[in-house]
């Protein structure tokens, strides 16, 4: 498998492995417009700025990545609940093969949900071959912090169903300090087949989601299955007081990204909703919102 390209310090060219596919691998950062980032400088890929290590692995995954009619993929910004998500429709897709209740032997009990669900996208291509994608059997559970207009266009052309989760900005700004604190620099329209859901309400409302994302993945809960209290299982297995009490959870070092080995136990925080309350103030909340309404602005959402 082609190795991602390397930046050339004194041309600051990356060109990424040639590739087939709807769009050629080929970049050169140098020819995108630039802006002073967080811990690097970005780039302004296909209207989103990123780094240039992720604008290279988006490139290779819009040539090579070949998604299937029935993926389903779990769409989340990074620090909005996507590990919870990943175990819940894990959990969810795979019941028939493992069953949630009174198994002590359950996937979600000895591997960490991150690894169960894998990315389409990660900033070392080596570490995650794309080729691991295309050896899973069919319907295959993936995910992505991909916005739409990033991911391949065959995606929205088969009518791949994407799971969508979104959470209260604020909340997802202070989740991100902490986050970034505990690792350390890091990477970071409308669908016919797409499922919305929000972080808050989920909370809220765990089991009532639950039924609604397995209608979604087309495994819907039997009658027989929500009377034997199996939705509420699936609650409880995926629960954060559950999961961040796994030993695969909250012990151990992973290099999922490469070069930055990440403590298992840096996924799981608090999972409050309006922790925001406790770590910013007034002002910075009000700042905040401004931004937030003007980026919203026609799209129907609120927070």
């Amino acid at each position: 498998m082609a190795q991602l390209g390397q930046l050339d310090a004194e041309s600051n060219v990356v060109v990424a492995p040639t590739a087939t596919g709807d769009e050629g691998a080929d970049i050169v950062l140098a020819s995108l417009p630039t802006r002073e980032g967080w811990w690097t400088a970005f780039v302004l890929y296909h209207g989103c700025w990123m780094t240039p290590q992720a604008a290279t692995s988006v490139s290779l995954v819009r040539a090579q990545f070949a998604p299937r009619p029935d993926d389903v993929l779990l769409a989340t910004y990074p620090k909005c609940g996507t590990t919870w998500l990943k175990a819940l429709s894990f959990a969810i897709a795979n019941r028939s093969r493992h069953p949630v209740a009174g198994a002590g032997d359950h996937p979600l009990l000895t591997t960490h949900p991150q690894d169960l669900v894998p990315f389409i996208e990660t900033p070392f291509r080596h570490l995650h071959p794309l080729s691991a994608l295309d050896a899973l059997p069919s319907p295959r559970l993936l995910s992505t912090h991909l916005p739409h207009q990033l991911l391949p266009p065959r995606v929205a052309e088969l009518g791949c169903r994407i799971v969508y989760l979104c959470r209260e900005p604020k909340d997802v700004v202070v989740s991100t300090w902490h986050f970034m604190n505990k690792v350390g620099n890091g990477f970071f329209l409308d669908l016919d087949e797409a499922f919305e859901l929000f972080y808050d309400d989920m909370m809220a409302d765990p089991a009532g989601h639950v039924k609604k994302l397995a209608e979604f993945l087309r495994v819907p809960f039997t009658d027989e299955e929500v009377g034997t209290g199996v939705v509420v299982e699936v609650v409880r297995l995926c629960s954060f007081e559950k999961l961040s009490r796994l030993p695969v959870n909250f012990s151990g070092v992973v290099d999922r990204i490469g070069g930055r080995p990440m403590e298992n136990s840096s996924f799981f925080r608090k999972a409050k909703v309006g922790d925001w309350k406790n770590n910013l103030t007034q002002e910075m909340a009000q700042k905040l919102d401004a931004v937030i309404a003007e980026k919203l602005k026609g799209s129907g959402l609120t927070f």
